[in-house]
């Protein structure tokens, strides 16, 4: 490991418990024109969790304490109930399609979280993701902590186990197959982290705005990379939150994800010649082994600093 990531690792990685609410609602208090706190939930079919959290968050961070200013749920298009569970739970929904309509919507999370930019006003900016069970305000407060506690951090991750069904630990498979080796071999500095693809990570509003968002799964090491090389490691930081349990993909649906997250990863390094954008997987049928081919996400979104809806919002 790098010197410079040991020493990373003692000043920069934290528990959720290190910072109590009260001490973060007095940070706020101190600084309330630039402490405002936004949760986005991006979410598409996921009726069955995305209410609890929602009330989770109200319950402990809008109401017993103002720690969240503002919660809201990007719906990706839904087929479920998953939009009236929210709003019904006390979210602002609001669907991706309505979001800056002249661009027209490309499938993906990255695309939502980019989007949620525009229909939210918090300094900092938390996201969530939507299918996760047994979920703790901490999850929210651990990660907003150090961004209201000290101005020299601006991305925080959050780390948790992964359990996959009852074997601890055996969760985050494209994270452990792809992401840290990658991040090990092209971006050491990174290597850190514990969690470099979890969905539950704040970040100041100014540096989201500098940033481009690819569309897709490769989000959250788009974001993670980008941010490295335009605030420096120093910047960043991570908050052990406890254990996170969700919806696990199948193997195909892994597969396509690592796809993606490795087309981010190459598009970085080289801005040249890229990899073909296309995944091969292989299904049995009945007289054998049947071929699928899948897009893999290319597409990002660019900063939105440079999108003029978003610079006349601001002026407004």
């Amino acid at each position: 490991m790098l010197e410079e990531v040991e020493r990373w690792l003692t000043r920069r990685s934290w528990s959720a418990a290190d910072r109590p609410l009260d001490r973060l609602t007095a940070a706020r208090e101190r600084d309330p024109h630039r402490s405002r706190v936004s949760v986005v939930l991006p979410a598409l079919n996921e009726e069955a969790t995305v209410g609890a959290i929602v009330e989770e968050i109200r319950r402990e961070l809008m109401e017993k304490v103002r720690l969240v200013d503002e919660l809201v749920v990007i719906d990706s298009g839904s087929t479920d109930g998953t939009a009236e569970a929210a709003r019904r739970a006390g979210a602002r929904v609001v669907h991706r399609d309505s979001v800056l309509p002249r661009i027209p919507a490309l499938p993906g999370k990255g695309e939502v979280l980019w989007r949620s930019l525009l229909v939210t006003s918090g300094d900092i900016v938390c996201f969530v993701d939507a299918d996760l069970r047994d979920f703790s305000a901490d999850f929210v407060s651990g990660i907003v902590g150090p961004l209201l506690t000290d101005p020299a951090v601006q991305f925080v991750k959050a780390m948790y186990d992964r359990p996959l069904g009852e074997a601890a630990g055996q969760g985050g498979r494209v994270t452990e197959l792809v992401a840290r080796p990658l991040l090990n071999l092209h971006w050491p500095s990174l290597a850190g982290f514990v969690q470099p693809l979890g969905g539950e990570y704040a970040v100041r509003r100014s540096l989201l705005e500098q940033l481009p968002f690819p569309v897709g799964y490769g989000v959250e090491l788009g974001l993670l990379v980008d941010a490295l090389h335009t605030v420096g490691l120093d910047a960043l930081a991570q908050v052990d939150v406890g254990v996170r349990r969700h919806r696990h993909q199948d193997g195909q649906a892994l597969g396509r994800m690592a796809a993606t997250i490795y087309r981010t990863a190459q598009l970085r390094l080289s801005r040249g010649s890229l990899v073909r954008p296309e995944i091969i997987q292989f299904e049995r049928g009945p007289g054998g082994f049947v071929a699928h081919t899948h897009a893999v996400d290319t597409e990002e979104r660019p900063p939105m600093r440079e999108i003029a809806e978003y610079t006349s919002r601001d002026a407004a």
